[in-house]
């Protein structure tokens, strides 16, 4: 833990929603928990911070708080740093995604790269190279994927199950980011 945060209390996932302002140290993955958490109480009116230095943790305290578009998928499931999706068993991605009303592929893909943004449309994605790299980005509030089968990655974690479709959009509240 930082050391401008030692000596705070801390609290559990489940006693989140109950603070008004709450500093998470974890990775995204952490982050991503308690933002879902909020979510689902109705509490985005809780301010949230991400300390993993002694200098974040430091803004984390002093901090003013601003709202940012919240990227959520259609499980209710919050994204804070990036999702991707790729074929089943390192095969190409199969389908069509779609950003808005731009398609950003039909047919095959070595995969798709998605990121929150910090302001309206909400997030970007890009069809991704052989290599992994981003080949050009879309904003928009949506990007949909539609695939006989793909793999979901999100903000480092992998998905239990292929799935066929996959959305990642804009929530009509933004959550309270500090720093």
């Amino acid at each position: 833990m930082p050391r401008p945060l030692r000596g705070l209390p801390t609290v559990g996932i489940d006693d989140v929603d109950a603070h008004h302002r709450v500093i998470v140290t974890g990775s995204a993955g952490d982050l991503a928990a308690v933002l879902t958490r909020l979510l689902k109480a109705d509490r985005l009116d809780v301010e949230v911070a991400h300390a993993r230095t002694s200098w974040s943790a430091r803004r984390a305290l002093r901090g003013t708080a601003r709202r940012v578009p919240l990227i959520r998928d259609e499980t209710g499931t919050v994204l804070v740093s990036a999702a991707e999706w790729h074929g089943k068993e390192a095969a190409p991605l199969e389908g069509e995604a779609i950003v808005d009303d731009t398609v950003l592929f039909d047919g095959q893909a070595h995969g798709v790269r998605i990121e929150p943004l910090d302001a309206v449309p909400g997030l970007r994605a890009s069809v991704l190279s052989r290599r992994g790299r981003p080949l050009g980005w879309v904003s928009g509030r949506a990007a949909q994927l539609g695939t006989p089968g793909a793999v979901v990655v999100r903000d480092g974690a992998t998905m239990a199950r292929p799935v066929r479709r996959s959305t990642f959009y804009r929530h009509t509240q933004g959550w309270l980011r500090v720093g």
